[in-house]
């Protein structure tokens, strides 16, 4: 019998958590190029937090991957909570784009949307803000934008009206982005 492959590092799955994932598409292609694509995959991720009682916090959806960061009652549903993402979302995207059966895939396969993804458990504030202040910067960071409240798909804008600009402001200055990248962590 053929033993499940392992996924590296292991997953860690702790209840009661925030965790910083990100998704990415498959060879980084732009699959989420349109703003109705974005609009269809945010509301199947909401869906999917309603699913599994999990709580959005932080997001932020560009062209070839995203970012959430997640409040985790049941660490269990994880892997549950991504294939649902994943797999509704690569359905939809590929009715929407009459991609249905590739070609070079086998009868009644779909291309494939998504590559991978990366977890990390959240381990206190300050992680927590410098993931949540990187998810808002994103969209600078790959020049979509120059300022992250010019980008409308990501939480920005629902922070900077829930705590102001001030508050905002604050937290990038007191929990600084420093470049690094999901699967090696801090750099």
């Amino acid at each position: 019998m053929k033993q499940p492959r392992q996924h590296r590092p292991p997953h860690l799955y702790i209840s009661k958590a925030d965790y910083f994932f990100t998704i990415t598409t498959y060879h980084h292609q732009p699959f989420l190029n349109t703003t109705y694509k974005k609009d269809l995959l945010l509301s199947i991720v909401k869906q999917s937090l309603k699913a599994e009682g999990f709580i959005l916090t932080g997001w932020v959806i560009l062209d070839n991957h995203m970012h959430l960061l997640v409040m985790v009652n049941d660490s269990v549903r994880l892997p549950k909570f991504i294939a649902r993402i994943t797999g509704k979302s690569a359905i939809e995207l590929n009715k929407l784009e009459g991609k249905q059966n590739c070609p070079l895939r086998a009868v009644g396969s779909h291309r494939k949307i998504w590559y991978q993804y990366w977890d990390r458990c959240i381990r206190d504030e300050k992680d927590f803000y410098i993931r949540l202040n990187y998810i808002h910067f994103n969209p600078v960071k790959h020049r979509y934008v120059a300022q992250p409240g010019l980008y409308s798909y990501s939480s920005y804008q629902e922070y900077l009206n829930k705590y102001g600009e001030e508050w905002l402001n604050g937290c990038f200055i007191k929990y600084p982005v420093k470049e690094f990248t999901p699967e090696k962590g801090m750099e």
